[in-house]
């Protein structure tokens, strides 16, 4: 389950850094760019890696027996509220005919995103404490 975490953390914080480059682009469409061509798919593949995040995080702690468990299940909570809340962003996101570059930079402001970024990160801190192999790696 670390490494389902960790590809579905890599998936989300590379669509974010993309957003960050598409954004600083000024485009008011996705259409006629490089970046304009790949950024439904960065958002998709984020959606995707969003979708049973929770579920992720919940049998990571289950099968490695992470104690104290009221505390794992309490971030837990936290994790799927964010990873739920920035589903729905992303996937309103998906659903406009034209995507510009101001609407990528309000995606980014989203504090929901934020949230949820901040929510790996400390994850993989603690992960990589638990198992030091991973500590170079984020989840």
């Amino acid at each position: 389950m670390l490494v389902d975490l960790r590809e579905r953390g890599e998936a989300i914080e590379e669509c974010y850094e993309f957003m960050l480059a598409f954004a600083a682009q000024g485009l008011p469409c996705e259409e006629g760019s490089r970046a304009g061509g790949q950024i439904r798919d960065f958002l998709t593949r984020a959606a995707t890696a969003l979708e049973g995040l929770g579920e992720s995080f919940a049998a990571l702690i289950e099968e490695n027996g992470l104690e104290p468990k009221e505390k794992y299940r309490a971030f837990l909570a936290v994790l799927d509220r964010d990873a739920n809340d920035s589903l729905a962003a992303i996937e309103l996101v998906l659903a406009q005919p034209v995507i510009s570059s101001q609407l990528i930079d309000n995606l980014n402001a989203s504090i929901h995103l934020r949230a949820l970024l901040t929510d790996m990160f400390l994850i993989g801190g603690i992960m990589g404490e638990k198992y030091p192999a991973a500590k170079s790696q984020t989840v």
